[in-house]
């Protein structure tokens, strides 16, 4: 007879339960700090039973640390370790601060050995080797230290060490029960690889597969070879992009000589790809540091002065040009009036452009030939965006002004989108092309440089033209 398979035989099917949204509210913060003052277990237990371990993290961030540290120490173990690690940054800083060097070991024992290392990589230096040395599961500690080897934004440092794989030979009731085996270390399996007798990744088995096939079929037989992975030294926007683009939920990872060493899943490559973006949204306003608002002011100050300072200098190169125009401004006093309209809309044009090259960029849409053929493109949205704007400012000049001024502003803001959209697309091409983010091109730069070149061009086209005029 064929084998019977029970849901016990796979791990990883589980019963969905409904999950309520969780809303933080200023009374039932408040109600809570009042609990720990008057160390009301009893509420703090019951209002936490039910919440997921980001929504305690949620209440944690915001108490102050003496609260978050009762708190925290009434979580069960393993419900402690998960919220550790959905605390923010300084908070679980500063709640390991008071831990012992044991105590920060039995919380590490609970989780992955990616989450783990992360944590021990947040540790001071010299304290890291002695919370290894404290981990019980000696087999952990190893793959700790192994992940802590990395370097950090490779697809080693990313991974983790707990994953399912089976002999290319074995047969599907062997599979079954080392799939047993494995698993007793891996919460979630989302896969099951195939390797050689040499530990070489060679393939993936289904789920599928492994439920219709005979007990007696061998895994050789049933597996899938087409499977993609990254190597350790592979970078973690590398492997962002794999996953993206082929929609994986679990990514396997190969040390330089293809045998299998771990497995990268979606929700570490989520992380990757957030604090990716959050960087470039900080380059793109011109913050040169990776900093949020928990930092102290020092460190907020120094990462936004450098960009200020270019601004500020593209100020006094603009209030120079203004300057040697100043006969002209004498002459014609209403020209001064239209200087803020051109630099904004110049600055506006150019953020516009180089945010769309930046993302095509980032989303590797911008290869070979599609490079030149979105130069043109962006010229054409410039031609077609710029006749728009002068033909508006045309007539409404003409009404308050005269007809001289009129045309002035109008030709001067046509060339200045014109050369804002080719600056907005040329600048952070060249970026990328010397390897330098251009995400950087977003920000003050590109909008420093277009405000400086319009007032240029406007004062330059209203010399010729009130000439000519």
């Amino acid at each position: 007879m064929g084998r019977h398979f029970f849901l016990e035989d796979f791990p990883y099917f589980c019963i969905i339960n409904s999950i309520m949204q969780f809303e933080l509210t200023t009374d039932l913060l408040e109600d809570i700090k009042n609990a720990i003052e008057a160390k009301n277990n009893a509420f703090l237990n019951e209002q936490m039973h039910d919440l997921h371990a980001a929504d305690i993290a949620i209440v944690i961030n915001q108490l102050d640390l003496k609260e978050a540290e009762y708190l925290y120490d009434l979580l069960d173990e393993n419900l402690a370790s998960d919220v550790l690690l959905e605390l923010e940054d300084d908070r679980r800083e500063d709640l390991l601060a008071t831990f012992s060097t044991k105590e920060i070991a039995e919380q590490i024992d609970n989780m992955d050995s990616d989450d783990a290392a992360d944590v021990i990589n947040e540790l001071p230096e010299e304290i890291q080797d002695e919370v290894l040395s404290q981990i019980e599961d000696i087999d952990q500690a190893s793959d700790i230290a192994d992940l802590l080897n990395f370097e950090e934004g490779t697809a080693g440092s990313l991974m983790a060490k707990e994953l399912v794989s089976v002999y290319m030979h074995d047969t599907i009731n062997t599979c079954m029960d080392e799939i047993r085996r494995q698993t007793d270390n891996v919460d979630v399996m989302y896969a099951v690889y195939v390797v050689d007798e040499n530990n070489k990744l060679i393939g993936m088995l289904s789920l599928k597969k492994l439920i219709i096939s005979h007990p007696l079929s061998r895994i050789d037989e049933i597996y899938n070879a087409d499977v993609q992975f990254v190597k350790t030294s592979t970078t973690t926007e590398e492997v962002a992009e794999i996953m993206q683009k082929y929609d994986l939920v679990v990514l396997p990872v190969t040390d330089q000589f293809g045998r299998l060493v771990g497995r990268i899943t979606i929700d570490d490559v989520v992380d990757v790809i957030r604090e990716g973006a959050e960087k470039d949204i900080q380059r793109m306003s011109g913050i040169s540091d990776d900093v949020d608002s928990n930092d102290k002011l020092w460190r907020l100050s120094r990462a936004r002065i450098p960009w200020l300072l270019v601004g500020m200098c593209g100020g006094i190169i603009g209030s120079r040009i203004i300057s040697t125009y100043e006969g002209q401004i004498q002459i014609h006093p209403e020209m001064a009036f239209f200087i803020p309209l051109i630099g904004a809309t110049g600055g506006n044009v150019g953020v516009q452009s180089s945010a769309i090259i930046v993302q095509g960029l980032a989303n590797n849409t911008l290869l070979g030939d599609k490079i030149g053929s979105k130069l043109f493109k962006e010229l054409g949205v410039g031609l077609i965006n710029g006749a728009i704007c002068a033909s508006l400012i045309w007539g409404y000049a003409s009404i308050i002004e005269n007809w001289k001024l009129a045309a002035t502003v109008s030709v001067a803001l046509f060339t200045v989108v014109l050369c804002a959209s080719f600056l907005g697309t040329f600048v952070p091409l060249t970026m990328n092309r010397f390897k330098i983010n251009p995400a950087l091109a977003t920000g003050p730069f590109v909008t420093t440089l277009n405000d400086i070149i319009g007032i240029s061009i406007y004062f330059l086209v209203g010399r010729l033209l009130y000439t000519v005029l």
